[in-house]
């Protein structure tokens, strides 16, 4: 008994998804790219507390206001410096979750940020 392979599998559907898979790659690699070219920045403490940090999450500037400086509560500085730089890193996870979603169809590709 022979059994028949269909001919709609193999050759011609395999060249296909090998294509595709190089252009998601490729789009893929553009988008990290990008993403670690971008600046994001956050705020806490009502606007006296700024960072700047790049999509390859480097800290890029750091701005504290006077009225932020307290000698005499300087866990308060700490922290409201502390929640803007996580602020900020969230953002990039977040925009970097969003494209890459638009890019993968929102399938989860292991290894990838």
């Amino acid at each position: 008994m022979r059994s028949r392979v269909p001919k709609n599998i193999g050759g011609g559907n395999m060249n296909s998804m090998i294509k595709q898979a190089q252009k998601m790659q490729d789009e893929i690699t553009a988008l990290q790219t990008d993403i670690e070219q971008r600046e994001f920045s956050a705020t806490s403490g009502g606007g006296v507390v700024e960072v700047t940090v790049t999509g390859a999450k480097n800290i890029k500037s750091l701005t504290i206001k006077p009225e932020a400086v307290d000698p005499e509560d300087v866990e308060m500085l700490q922290d409201l410096v502390v929640s803007a730089i996580n602020e900020a890193m969230n953002e990039v996870e977040k925009v970097t979750e969003d494209e890459m979603n638009k890019i993968t169809g929102g399938v989860a590709l292991p290894g990838l940020f």
